[in-house]
């Protein structure tokens, strides 16, 4: 990163990161992945234009969680800049954070008899029936002890509560089983000055579900990402680039405006957040699109459903293509094969286009042909400084 810093130098040459949120996959019955069954023709035509390979985002064997994957695209080592899903969560639905303040990610979920979790999504409650059931609870729920509690509504089953007190502290295991059909998994501190805030949360949790003990489904929720504020250098700083984020889902807007990104409004539809980046061309020159439903349909464990995503994304591709962007890379921010229903250590997929790139000559993007690809298997930290040198915008290194 302090390389980059010390080599890069602006121009008004536009750069596009199009990032398909858990677009790597696993072969299916037919021997396919998710994105090989896709039929994409524009991406495979460009595939053949482009630099191909894999994307390891922390290493070997490790399932990254979608924050450290994006860090590691925007070439921050997501092993030295850890952030909490709360924070990003937090900041992406406007939440106000102050100092000392701990934020969180709610589920509403489905609680069975003896506290078994049915559904931790609740069946995926539309944002509306969601946004009832936060007012709801915030009526109810000011504060647990001294400590002031604040909720936002979030997409379909997704809220965000902040915790404002004294002696708060985030380290914290999340309070989730992580599967259907387990007993809830209370919230532990990590260490002991985390005790007094695993006892809050747990507080909390339990007066959450007494308070939605006569809703359905949603009646009970679960808790990930406790997390406060950081600081880390903006992405504007390091590259002298001038950035925006165009994505729908709070937590990567967060995200976004975490690394120092101008966040602005993307709709509610691939239509429409293919559209934005047209709206906003003039006025950036590094584009950040966020595409999420490749990683929720994987998650879901549907797999024809991911395929439908990733070749929506190949139909609306020209909406970006006629801007004549300088450099475009495709690629995922983890891998999420619909047959593991959920993140993977498998790396990712990546395509990688502009004037300068070695062709792969490949018959189309997928897993194999990028296995074979120029680029090989690379740290997705580094992406951010091949991409910056397709742009022109690093001086040699050196006399």
């Amino acid at each position: 990163m302090s390389l980059l810093h010390s080599l890069a130098t602006d121009n008004e040459k536009k750069m596009v990161l199009l990032v398909m949120d858990g677009l790597g996959g696993v072969q299916g019955a037919d021997g396919l992945t998710e994105l090989e069954k896709a039929q994409t023709p524009l991406m495979d035509r460009l595939a053949a234009e482009s630099e191909l390979g894999l994307l390891s985002m922390v290493d070997v064997g490790i399932t990254p969680g979608s924050g450290p994957g994006h860090l590691s695209l925007f070439g921050y080592d997501p092993l030295s800049w850890s952030i909490g899903r709360g924070i990003l969560e937090a900041l992406g639905v406007g939440a106000h954070v102050g100092a000392g303040d701990i934020c969180a990610r709610g589920n509403f979920c489905t609680v069975g008899s003896e506290g078994i979790i049915v559904d931790r999504r609740a069946g995926r409650i539309p944002t509306e029936e969601s946004a009832k059931v936060v007012k709801k609870l915030q009526d109810a729920i000011r504060s647990i002890d001294d400590v002031q509690v604040t909720f936002y509504p979030g997409l379909e089953h997704r809220f965000v509560v902040v915790f404002s007190g004294e002696g708060l502290c985030e380290e914290v295991n999340d309070a989730d089983p992580q599967k259907e059909g387990l007993p809830m998994r209370w919230a532990v501190a990590q260490n002991e000055k985390a005790r007094r805030t695993e006892e809050i949360i747990n507080a909390f949790i339990k007066e959450v579900w007494d308070v939605l003990n006569d809703e359905h489904p949603a009646n009970g929720c679960l808790l990930r990402g406790f997390s406060s504020a950081p600081h880390i250098p903006s992405l504007g700083e390091l590259y002298k680039i001038k950035p925006v984020a165009l994505a729908t889902y709070p937590m990567y807007r967060g995200l976004a405006s975490l690394v120092g990104m101008d966040v602005r409004d993307a709709g509610e539809t691939l239509e429409q957040l293919f559209h934005a980046v047209g709206t906003y061309w003039d006025d950036y020159n590094f584009f950040y699109v966020h595409v999420k439903y490749t990683d929720s349909r994987g998650e879901d464990g549907n797999f024809s459903e991911k395929v439908r995503v990733i070749e929506d994304v190949d139909r609306l591709l020209p909406k970006i293509l006629d801007l004549r962007p300088d450099v475009l890379a495709i690629t995922g921010d983890h891998s999420t094969p619909a047959i593991l229903a959920g993140h993977s250590w498998h790396d990712v997929p990546l395509l990688l286009w502009s004037p300068y790139a070695r062709r792969s000559g490949a018959a189309e993007f997928g897993e194999k042909s990028c296995a074979q690809g120029n680029i090989g298997h690379m740290q997705g930290e580094k992406l951010m400084g091949l991409m910056l040198a397709h742009s022109l915008k690093l001086n040699k290194y050196g006399a």
